[in-house]
């Protein structure tokens, strides 16, 4: 979206009405500055971020720790938006929801609440912001809702259905009115602003990924990796579109489906590998099968056609989307590595601590830079904000590396409020509910 500096004292008393309230019913994430992460995977759910130019930053200098903090165990990673940084661990007995100052790493606030914990202790899951919330849900299944700027509780919810035996992963889907979460059989959604239930699935076991949204044939739908299989359902109901079953003997699908067009690739450990499926008239058919790519955990990103992923054999892959072709296979990584792009570049969490950027392309893998940032479990998937990329292990060091000064953000025109209305101009304060 193109932003335009408004002269207000060009404009007459309506239409400065018009053009602020046409500003405030702008939607946040446009809005928002381009840098900000607000959830698992990113603004649009997919690995990639939009932000620019950070990498000849690198280049010019090798980025340095501008702060790091101990948050607790755990695997959560974090959501960056407007100069705070949330995130989430665990101190043996409680966890702990995190909102720090992005530029100094300083506590605004925390919110802790007792959670039991088991083999791997702490959150898996990461929080969702969305407007002036944060939705949160830990691994034995506490959800919160909290104020944003306060960590004030809004309401809490308790869910145990389909309890997987590492503890809920998945992080919280905020679609519309509805956070939908991967617990049960297939899902559940709750109204966000109230934390009642609107639908949940039947009895099963959860997965461990996040789900997905897209539309099919007009209809908001989101693809769901329980235990055993993927489930497409209607996000307003709950009702299932189709189904297809991929099981291994843990239960653990835990990468996320990834989505594009009409067509769903589903990745899974433990012998099982991965298939690309079409989704079209009710179900879901195979495309093609194989064990080229079987994610244990860590997300693929799928990049101009390609995938990039860490497969079982501790190789890291590019596959052909379309045809499973492998275009390449590099030694050196664990499967539990992790990775996002932003600009071009695959930014990558080695899962001992180095963080690796490195060029996405079919033709061979292209190493630009390397640094080790990190030791311990790092299994973790690095996030890329407003020029600053964190890192974090299992143990619960978060760090805050500068590789960039902050992205600019686009200015708007300040609100003004509407004028009562007068006798010379009776339409003041009746347009903004003509554009509501």
């Amino acid at each position: 979206m193109k932003f335009f500096t408004l002269s207000y004292r060009r404009l007459s008393a309506s239409a400065a009405i018009v053009a602020a309230a046409v500003t405030l019913l702008l939607p946040a994430a446009d809005r928002a500055a381009a840098a900000d992460w607000p959830n698992w995977r990113g603004p649009k759910h997919n690995g990639v971020s939009g932000e620019k130019g950070w990498f000849e930053a690198w280049l010019k200098e090798e980025p340095k720790v501008l702060w790091e903090k101990t948050v607790g165990a755990g695997y959560s990673s974090v959501a960056v938006v407007g100069g705070r940084v949330y995130t989430m661990g665990n101190d043996s007995r409680n966890d702990t929801v995190w909102c720090l100052n992005a530029d100094t790493g300083k506590e605004v606030w925390k919110h802790t609440y007792p959670c039991r914990q088991g083999s791997y202790k702490g959150p898996r899951a990461t929080p969702t912001v969305a407007g002036k919330s944060v939705y949160t849900i830990s691994r034995a299944g506490h959800v919160f809702c909290l104020d944003a700027a306060s960590g004030k509780e809004r309401w809490r919810k308790k869910l145990s259905a389909g309890l997987p035996t590492w503890g809920f992963a998945g992080s919280p889907l905020v679609a519309g009115k509805l956070v939908i979460l991967n617990v049960g059989g297939a899902g559940v959604a709750l109204d966000k602003k109230t934390g009642n239930i609107v639908w949940k699935s039947s009895a099963g076991k959860a997965g461990y990924a996040t789900p997905v949204t897209f539309e099919l044939d007009g209809r908001k739908c989101a693809a769901i990796f329980s235990g055993t299989h993927l489930e497409i359902v209607n996000i307003a109901s709950g009702e299932s579109v189709s189904r297809h079953y991929c099981k291994n003997q843990h239960l653990v699908n835990a990468a996320d489906p990834i989505i594009s067009g009409d067509k769903v690739f589903i990745s899974s450990g433990y012998g099982v590998g991965c298939t690309l499926l079409k989704i079209g008239g009710g179900k879901l058919s195979v495309l093609w099968r194989n064990k080229k790519m079987a994610n244990q955990f860590s997300s693929c990103v799928l990049w101009k056609g390609h995938l990039y992923g860490f497969d079982w054999s501790n190789r890291f892959k590019c596959l052909d989307f379309a045809t499973s072709e492998v275009k390449w296979s590099q030694k050196g990584f664990g499967r539990q590595s992790s990775l996002m792009i932003a600009d071009g570049k695959m930014v990558i969490m080695e899962q001992r601590g180095t963080l690796v950027i490195a060029e996405p392309s079919p033709n061979g893998y292209k190493e630009l830079a390397k640094k080790k940032v990190l030791s311990g479990t790092c299994w973790t998937v690095p996030v890329l904000a407003d020029g600053r990329i964190y890192c974090r292990s299992y143990q619960g060091k978060l760090l805050c590396l500068k590789v960039a000064p902050k992205p600019s953000r686009a200015k708007l025109p300040p609100v003004k409020k509407a004028p009562e209305p007068t006798e010379a101009n009776p339409a003041a304060g009746k347009l903004l509910e003509t554009v509501k």
